[in-house]
């Protein structure tokens, strides 16, 4: 009797990892939570672009992730609109003190750096936000800022900022400002609760007042003239009279002088797809100074998450974050030969440094990039190992339209790591702690230097287009987990999710960039989820793994867009967060 075929009914596998990738063709935002994603929404919405989206999701961080940002911290963006020759970055960065010298603080603090105001740089958030809403964006700044004065007046508590909370309450005890705020009823909010803000709200309402009264002069002066508040009117002078009574060094000339700088990405290419990242004044570089070093490997061939690939991608690293020690500071103060460091030829030269059969043991030498540039220059600074441990921090959200406008930010400081500035709601950025009190150091105390940043926006391009913004928080293991995610996506062929949630390692084996400068020479932590005989075989090659969960956000939380092609936005968010992707 023949055989009848049975039809296969069994549904067909629709999503093959946790989350699907978002599709959508007119917008996309992807963020580090989701109602900020969601306050970016809305701009789109009201007639908005990506910028104003961007903004809008940005400002939303502020006020949500108190535990990991702050309008008064630190927000370095990197953004393109069609007809730019190439991308913007926008350092969203402070300085430190004018009259604060490294002599003066180490007199006063020796090597220490003490929680609070003595890390104060100026705040830059609110004029990075504010530069690149005037400059690229649509909507008013009222429009913009309507999410976020209502999250101001209340959202719930998620579990993260419950616990975050209550880990630090006993330092918000001690700051009168911070803790009717944070610890509302005399204690930290649970889970589920609402938590107001209403100083922080009255200030965005103060802005937008400024903006409604300068509204004749146009959008752009508007909106500036309620930047202009910040650091040299009424606001200013608030803040300035509260660093003065909390023993800050911030004076109202520091504010004054405060402005954000566009500057020239750094920029590479990765199997002919353009990287652009921010320059080194943060630790941007380090993503196409990686790509570099890997580019000439068959990464493809190795297969994700294999021995193989987890053992070159670390090595590579390694270099590169020799490099970043050696030689990354702010270039206004600081001669870093970033065009050497950059150039495929000197990727080439430290190639040669990777053993398919050991890990080096510790931090590799830095390398001599200034030959690459047609010049001598001084060696690269080497560090010492160090214990401690850095404080968790960091935002992320990036946006993208139809029209090829793309935007991509960084936000950081939280708002838990100072004092809240009398009647404002908001901190002075903590970001000195990662300068150094390191004489020679690259990155050393100065007066008015940019500290070395690690939050650090990126974007790739292709033919002129925007490709995909994409970066994360995560300290040290932002620049790692960024690459992650392109040689996931490039070379591995993943969508944007699945190369978001693949099982990622993170290094430790170099100087973490916050005080006290923690550096574990040889260690490697990685995912549960990466195989066991993958992590033996690393063990054997000479990297100290150590195990983190399955979803760790010790790894970093990426967030990304990425153009399929016209017509269509690809959006992937990080499960290891609150983090969601929504478009349209």
């Amino acid at each position: 009797m023949r055989e009848i075929p049975v039809e296969n009914t069994a549904p067909p596998i629709a999503i093959r990892q946790g989350r699907p990738a978002v599709l959508a063709k007119r917008y996309m935002v992807s963020s580090c939570h989701y109602l900020a994603t969601s306050a970016g929404v809305r701009m789109f919405e009201r007639g908005g672009n990506a910028i104003d989206a961007g903004v809008a999701g940005g400002i939303a961080l502020n006020v949500l992730e108190r535990h990991l940002t702050d309008f008064g911290g630190v927000a370095p963006i990197v953004l393109f609109t069609p007809g730019m020759a190439e991308p913007e970055t926008i350092d969203g960065l402070g300085h430190w003190p004018a009259a604060l010298t490294l002599e003066r603080y180490r007199a006063r603090h020796g090597d220490d750096m003490p929680i609070g105001v003595a890390r104060s740089v100026t705040p830059a958030a609110a004029d990075a936000w504010l530069t690149a809403l005037a400059r690229h964006g649509r909507l008013t700044l009222a429009e913009v800022l309507a999410p976020c004065i209502e999250l101001c007046d209340g959202f719930p508590v998620y579990p993260r900022l419950a616990r975050a909370i209550e880990m630090l309450e006993e330092r918000l005890r001690q700051w009168p400002t911070s803790s009717p705020v944070f610890l509302p009823n005399g204690r930290p909010p649970k889970e589920g609760e609402i938590l107001v803000q209403r100083e922080l709200g009255d200030l965005f309402r103060r802005l937008v007042a400024i903006e409604q009264q300068n509204a004749a002069k146009g959008r752009a002066v508007a909106i500036m003239a309620a930047r202009d508040a910040i650091y040299t009117g009424d606001i200013a002078r608030q803040i300035a009279e509260f660093m003065r009574a909390s023993g800050g060094a911030i004076t109202a000339e520091d504010l004054a002088s405060q402005r954000v700088r566009s500057e020239k990405p750094a920029h590479s290419t990765y199997r002919g797809i353009d990287v652009y990242a921010c320059g080194p004044w943060s630790q941007g570089p380090l993503v196409p100074m990686t790509l570099n070093l890997l580019e000439c490997f068959d990464v493809a061939s190795l297969g994700a998450g294999s021995l193989e690939f987890l053992h070159q991608y670390t090595e590579a690293f390694k270099l590169a974050a020799a490099d970043r020690e050696g030689f990354f500071g702010d270039p206004a103060q600081v001669d870093v030969p970033i065009a050497g460091l950059l150039d495929k030829d000197y990727a080439s030269e430290r190639r040669r440094l990777i053993r398919d059969d050991r890990a080096h043991p510790e931090l590799p030498a830095p390398g001599d990039p200034w030959r690459y540039e047609g010049r001598t220059g001084p060696a690269g600074y080497r560090p010492r190992v160090a214990a401690g441990v850095g404080a968790p921090d960091t935002s992320y959200v990036c946006a993208m339209d139809a029209e090829g406008n793309a935007f991509s930010a960084t936000p950081s400081d939280p708002g838990l790591g100072a004092p809240l500035v009398r009647g404002l709601g908001m901190i002075v950025s903590t970001r000195g702690a990662q300068l150094w009190t390191t004489p020679g150091h690259p990155s050393a105390i100065a007066p008015g230097k940019r500290p070395r940043l690690t939050p650090n926006p990126a974007l790739l391009m292709r033919d002129g287009r925007a490709l995909m913004p994409f970066g994360c928080p995560g300290e040290d293991a932002q620049c790692q987990a960024m690459v992650q995610v392109v040689c996931n996506i490039v070379d591995f062929g993943m969508n944007t999710q699945a190369a978001i949630e693949a099982p990622r390692v993170i290094s430790r084996s170099f100087p973490w960039t916050f005080h006290p400068h923690a550096y574990e020479p040889g260690l490697l932590t990685a995912e549960r989820r990466i195989a066991p005989e993958v992590r033996e075989g690393l063990e054997r090659l000479g990297h100290r793994v150590r195990e983190l969960p399955e979803y760790s956000p010790a790894v970093a939380s990426v967030c990304a867009i990425r153009l399929l092609g016209p017509g269509t936005l690809e959006g992937g968010a990080d499960p290891r967060r609150e983090s969601a992707a929504i478009g349209w």
